[in-house]
């Protein structure tokens, strides 16, 4: 049993900075993966970033890479998705999203990020 709460969504202008977090509850092992997925209104969702739960692996979506970064605090039990340098286009509901073993089975309620023109 998993739960996640993101939260750290908002508005903010282009070329601004926010930090997501995914708060996990619940037993974790030395394989699980944490996903960043996002969503945007008539769009599919996608896949943002991952990291292992140590954080010693990570990977991104060609359209992310340099602008953000994925971090886990094992811890505090928590990920996070620092997002720099956003655009508009990075606007959508943001998931964090937790796997064991193949398909991400746990899933966040997501948090609106918004980036203005």
């Amino acid at each position: 049993q998993v739960q996640l709460v993101e939260s750290g969504g908002g508005l903010v202008q282009a070329g601004g900075s926010l930090r997501l977090s995914c708060q996990v509850s619940g037993r974790t092992f030395s394989t699980f993966v944490i996903g960043w997925f996002r969503q945007a209104p008539g769009k599919e969702r996608e896949f943002v970033a991952s990291s292992s739960w140590s954080g010693g692996s990570t990977s991104y979506t060609t359209s992310v890479k340099g602008r953000f970064t994925i971090s886990t605090d094992n811890a505090k039990n928590t990920v996070y998705l620092q997002m720099n340098s956003l655009k508009p286009e990075d606007t959508a509901v943001y998931y964090c999203a937790g796997a064991y073993s193949g398909g991400y089975d746990y899933w966040g309620q997501g948090t609106q990020v918004t980036v203005s023109s």
